[in-house]
């Protein structure tokens, strides 16, 4: 592997540590916010519901676009503004502020998915697809373990604005990182028309027109929506639901958060290697199984058995992210799967913004978060059974990106 298939891999590797950094510290913070900006459940649900509003717009844009447009410059400025976005998030004192902050950061965050995965998918070879992605997705689960870690820590020592200034400045230094770092082809791939034309739009249309009838899109595109909802919502609560419900101190409550992490790494590591070899379709419904076996787990246990839990669900949350990216290019088009990670990402994003809101209100009426996590564990049940239907769906040539 070329030095520079090295660093571009690397970037890769740190901006998407930085997103999901950024993305599940939230739920760490969100106990010492409660209080200060005095708002519900709800209300902390929209906060998060925000951030995603931003992400899941944008994100199916920004995968088209990414096919054909610098990517250098794009990941540049957009996790700059992602990194801004965080870092304003130590002032905010009201709902609408935090609100209008989350959603700068989802701006960035946005390309912070999509065109990573799809970029990355160009500096490596085939029939190491799963693995390396998996590796680079890596980086989401030591997100995860410094959001667990790191970000309570700077509540205990300094404040939880302390916090969101740390993050605030690493998505921004990572902003530079990508300018230094990215580069868009190897140099043994034929670079890809700048696109400006008519008949590219038309030959691109008609490319997304065929992805968009084509029945393995929506089952895949659908079963991700539900895992979007089903993830979101433990590392939205779990933290709060730990420490006011189950009586876990803090530390201990969003140590939580760091198992999950490790238990992601260890599905990464194990999991995205195997699904070269025994296809994505089946890791993809065991991770299923584990996310929604997980989240009902998370609602009825207690102790060192909820920990345990939480390790079970990371497994399988950490292994999936990668499983669906690489089935973009394993049923579609390699040239196209930023667009088509991104449409997925959309439909993800879906669930995504509706979970925090669905599952606070469930806990401001009933009195509990417990129902948050019946109400996660039945998505990702849901999302097994559509899934199903892949294993005799075969894998057809892969449409021609234009």
């Amino acid at each position: 592997m070329s030095k520079r298939a090295v660093a571009v891999l690397f970037a890769c590797f740190c901006t998407v540590l930085a997103v999901y950094s950024i993305r599940y510290s939230y739920g760490t913070l969100l106990p010492e916010m409660l209080p200060v900006l005095g708002i519900t459940n709800a209300e902390a649900g929209l906060i998060y519901s925000s951030y995603f509003i931003a992400y899941t717009v944008l994100s199916p844009v920004l995968g088209i676009i990414s096919d054909r447009v610098d990517v250098r410059l794009l990941l540049a400025v957009f996790i700059a503004l992602m990194g801004a976005g965080t870092f304003l998030m130590q002032y905010s004192n009201s709902l609408l502020q935090a609100s209008l902050f989350f959603t700068l950061a989802g701006v960035g965050a946005s390309a912070g998915w999509a065109p990573v995965m799809s970029l990355a998918q160009r500096w490596v070879s085939d029939k190491r697809r799963g693995m390396s992605l998996s590796l680079i997705d890596a980086g989401s689960s030591l997100g995860v373990m410094a959001a667990g870690l790191l970000a309570p820590l700077a509540v205990v020592y300094s404040g939880w604005q302390t916090g969101w200034m740390v993050l605030g400045i690493f998505g921004l230094a990572l902003g530079l990182l990508n300018y230094l770092c990215i580069r868009n082809y190897p140099r043994n791939q034929a670079v890809r028309p700048a696109g400006r034309t008519a008949g590219w739009i038309s030959s691109l249309g008609q490319t997304y027109k065929i992805i968009l009838t084509d029945k393995r899109f929506w089952l895949i595109g659908l079963a991700y929506l539900l895992t979007g909802f089903a993830i979101i919502i433990p590392f939205t609560f779990l933290s709060t639901y730990a420490f006011k419900e189950l009586s876990f101190s803090y530390d201990s409550a969003t140590l939580l958060i760091t198992i999950i992490g490790v238990g992601a790494i260890t599905g990464k590591i194990t999991l995205g290697p195997l699904s070269d070899k025994v296809g994505r379709i089946k890791i993809m419904l065991l991770c299923a199984a584990l996310i929604g076996g997980g989240c009902l787990g998370i609602a009825y246990s207690r102790g060192w058995i909820l920990m345990a839990i939480c390790a079970v669900y990371g497994i399988g949350y950490g292994a999936c992210w990668a499983m669906y990216a690489a089935c973009a290019a394993d049923f579609f088009s390699r040239q196209a799967a930023g667009g088509i990670i991104g449409l997925w990402t959309f439909l993800m994003g879906a669930g995504s913004i509706v979970a925090p809101i669905i599952s606070g209100w469930s806990a401001d009426v009933t009195g509990t978060l417990q129902w948050a996590f019946v109400i996660a564990g039945t998505a990702g049940v849901v999302s097994l059974v559509l899934l199903l239907p892949m294993l005799k769906v075969p894998r057809a040539e892969t449409i021609k990106a234009p």
